[in-house]
């Protein structure tokens, strides 16, 4: 039977091996996650815009609907959806200077 020392011991192995550091991103790549992630934000904001929206419809509904049948809603006071509007990409990042050194 294998004991649990044998296991931890293979865990410590397998958790020094796993946090190895990773190469820095080059400018590229820097700049190709900068632009996903403004992309995500964009689409975040344009999926709650549309969820406020819904909601707005739903409420209005279910003011009609009550009305209806005779009883009086008040709807609670929120505040206005936000249009997220065109999606904007950030400004590429300045080219990092080269060291005087380098440049010989």
């Amino acid at each position: 039977m294998l004991k649990p020392s044998f296991f931890a011991a293979v865990l410590i192995g397998l958790s020094a091996s796993a946090s190895a550091a990773l190469p820095p991103p080059t400018p590229e790549q820097a700049a190709a996650a900068a632009l996903a992630a403004a992309k995500t934000a964009h689409a975040n904001k344009q999926a709650a815009f549309d969820l406020c929206q819904s909601m707005d419809r739903v409420a209005a509904d279910y003011a009609k609907e009550q009305k209806a049948k005779g009883k009086t809603v008040k709807p609670e006071a929120t505040p206005a959806c936000v249009p997220a509007g065109p999606f904007v990409p950030p400004p590429a990042a300045a080219a990092p200077a080269v060291p005087a050194a380098a440049k010989k």
